[in-house]
């Protein structure tokens, strides 16, 4: 198989998402340059939610307007437990809320897709946790996965009237060289989290209790940390949220922390600036 052309990549992307894209990220950088100007936090953290069964996402929009308190989700049209998927109508009213509260929003890929292993001639093992290909282990090509991110982020346009930011989380956290270059390609930088930034809604209830998660989250969360979180987890059965997150919040507040969506983060500003020049024709 030939190598993939960049240049055909950012032409196949802009003709899926359409002329408006350049304006978005645009827009997205604009947004940026003026929460600097005006930001007085001197110890900035960076709470991400993943989408999930949604089944706590009223509660977390709760505590999040109550706490006052802005974040990023990063959106794939997972399963859920009332209504389609995360990204389907019945939850359209929630996410144009999230937006209308000041919320950022960027892709987690369509299908969930999970990176497995980088192929021969540019191609990718992947394997959907969601969708029509869910559990099946496919292989994938640049353009292949750049849709697939491209295709979340122009719904989470749809729904909420606001551009996503030029970013993007790979499920799991599962990467390669390779694949980040990939996703760079078509215009998407990718963001994980920091080593403590990881707050444990994932992990079994019966091992780590919500009480333990809180206490090592306030022990070892450093200014400057990506903090992830998940909109309900299936397999937890003594959900974190929002149990975890409110005295989270509060106990992180009164430390002197304070609470920043990505497009302030200053690792990305350099990168959604260059996504955000006019494309040379």
């Amino acid at each position: 198989m030939r190598r993939v052309d960049c240049m055909k990549i950012k032409h196949f992307l802009l003709l899926l998402l359409g002329s408006a894209a350049p304006f978005f990220v645009a827009s997205a950088l604009a947004q940026t340059r003026a929460s600097a100007s005006t930001s007085t936090c001197t110890k900035p953290l960076y709470l991400t939610f993943d989408t999930g069964h949604m089944g706590v996402a009223d509660l977390v929009a709760q505590v999040l307007r109550r706490q006052q308190v802005k974040v990023t989700f990063f959106a794939a049209n997972e399963r859920t437990q009332a209504g389609d998927g995360s990204l389907g109508e019945h939850w359209a009213g929630w996410w144009r809320a999230r937006a209308e509260e000041g919320h950022a929003f960027a892709s987690h890929t369509w299908d969930h897709v999970y990176w497995r292993a980088d192929l021969p001639n540019g191609r990718f093992q992947v394997r959907p946790s969601q969708g029509p290909d869910a559990g099946k282990t496919l292989v994938w090509d640049t353009p292949q996965y750049c849709a697939s991110i491209a295709q979340a982020a122009q719904r989470l346009h749809s729904l909420t009237g606001q551009p996503t930011l030029p970013l993007y989380r790979a499920p799991g956290g599962k990467t390669s060289p390779a694949l980040l270059q990939a996703a760079q390609s078509c215009g998407y930088l990718h963001v994980g989290w920091s080593p403590a930034g990881f707050l444990g809604d994932e992990l079994p209830s019966e091992t780590y209790s919500n009480q333990a998660l809180l206490n090592k989250a306030l022990r070892d969360i450093r200014a400057g940390d990506v903090l992830l979180a998940h909109l309900g987890i299936w397999s937890r059965k003594d959900p974190w949220a929002p149990a975890v997150l409110e005295p989270l919040i509060e106990g992180l507040k009164a430390k002197g922390f304070c609470f920043e969506t990505l497009n302030q983060h200053p690792q990305y500003r350099a990168w959604m600036a260059q996504q955000a020049k006019p494309t040379a024709r």
